[in-house]
């Protein structure tokens, strides 16, 4: 099952068990309250979906969280999560939502990563260069929009300065991406050889770390 499909199913999951929590009234009270057996155990996995999908300090996550700890199980604190909760459900299937995306590019961009590595492995460097390249543009481009950044008709060397601008990359990933748009050009390019085995490995561990950086 499509992970779109696993957490739209898992929402509506929460959504039956939240709509069962049964609020009590103690005897001598002017207010209800909800077994805390019930709410924590919807909670929980309420917000590890939440999580999940939106990122862990995405604004559902950050406000479930603050509703959770707050939360004594009286019954308009209990509302407090349950609202928050319909608002990630309704962003969710209205495709609003960013950390799903995120982690879907890492698998598909993860796949080409993986092939590359593997013709590498087996000699095929050129094979492996055209590979590892395609998937660090593609990175890099969807890293970027995801940024604010428009770079959809911009070659590699205009996104490398674009998101160097935006602050986005820094330190060694900085300076790694120097040396990428030259290797690029060479693959696809067919310069096979202006192209080593060493290069090929190096923009193959260059994306696995982007990847596990930004894509997971």
């Amino acid at each position: 099952m499509p992970l779109s499909e696993s957490m739209s199913r898992r929402f509506n999951e929460l959504e039956v068990q939240m709509n069962n929590l049964q609020p009590i009234q103690p005897s001598g009270s002017s207010m209800a309250s909800v077994p805390s057996g019930q709410w924590q155990e919807w909670a929980t996995s309420a917000l590890n979906l939440v999580e999940n999908t939106f990122g862990f300090d995405s604004v559902h996550a950050r406000n479930f969280r603050k509703a959770y700890e707050e939360c004594s199980g009286w019954t308009y604190e209990v509302d407090v999560i349950k609202g928050i909760f319909r608002a990630a459900k309704t962003d969710f299937e209205g495709g609003y939502i960013f950390r799903l995306e995120q982690s879907l590019s890492g698998e598909i961009l993860g796949d080409f990563v993986a092939l590359a590595r593997a013709s590498l492995r087996d000699g095929n460097k050129d094979v492996a260069a055209v590979l590892a390249c395609a998937a660090l543009e593609d990175a890099l481009k969807r890293h970027a929009r995801q940024n604010g950044l428009t770079v959809d008709d911009k070659v590699m060397q205009e996104v490398v300065a674009a998101l160097k601008s935006k602050g986005v990359v820094s330190g060694a990933q900085k300076t790694l991406l120097d040396t990428m748009p030259k290797i690029r050009d060479y693959a696809m390019h067919a310069n096979w050889d202006k192209l080593t085995s060493a290069d090929v490995g190096s923009v193959i561990g260059f994306v696995e770390q982007f990847l596990l950086s930004n894509f997971s």
